[in-house]
C-alpha cells in the first residue's frame, strides 16, 4: 500500500501561485499514472490533472494552462504548480495514483489551498 502526504496548501489573493507536493512512499510510484484530485465544500472530488509514468500530462479544462503538474520519479514526488488562482479554486487538494481515472490507493490527509477574492 502506497502512503500519500500532501503540503503546500495557504491562504492566497486571487491572482497568486502555489505549488503543492505530494509524497509517495512504496517502489510502485514511478510505474503508475498520479494526478491531483480536488474537493471543494459540498461538492464531488473531481480530477484535475494527470501525469503519466512517461510524463505526459492532462488537465481538466477549468485549470488548463494555469496549471502544472510533474513529477520526480527519483524522490517519489508529484508536484502541482498553481497559478493565476481563482476563488473557484478553493477546495482540498489531495494526490494518488490514477487509472481510468480512479484513485488507485487510500487518501492522504489532503492540504488546503483557499483562494480569496
Amino acid at each position: 500500500q502506497v502512503q500519500l502526504v500532501e503540503s503546500g496548501g495557504g491562504l492566497v489573493q486571487a491572482g497568486g501561485s502555489l505549488r503543492l507536493s505530494c509524497a509517495a512512499s512504496g517502489s510502485v510510484f514511478s510505474t503508475r499514472a498520479m494526478g491531483w484530485y480536488r474537493q471543494a465544500p459540498g461538492k464531488q472530488r473531481e480530477l484535475v490533472a494527470v501525469i503519466t509514468s512517461g510524463g505526459s500530462t492532462n488537465y481538466k479544462d477549468s485549470v488548463k494552462g494555469r496549471f502544472t503538474i510533474s513529477r520526480d520519479n527519483a524522490k517519489n514526488m508529484v508536484y502541482l504548480q498553481m497559478n493565476m488562482l481563482k476563488p473557484e479554486d478553493t477546495a482540498v487538494y489531495y494526490c494518488n495514483g490514477v487509472t481510468a481515472s480512479l484513485p488507485l490507493w487510500s487518501w492522504g490527509q489532503g492540504t488546503q489551498v483557499t483562494v480569496s477574492s
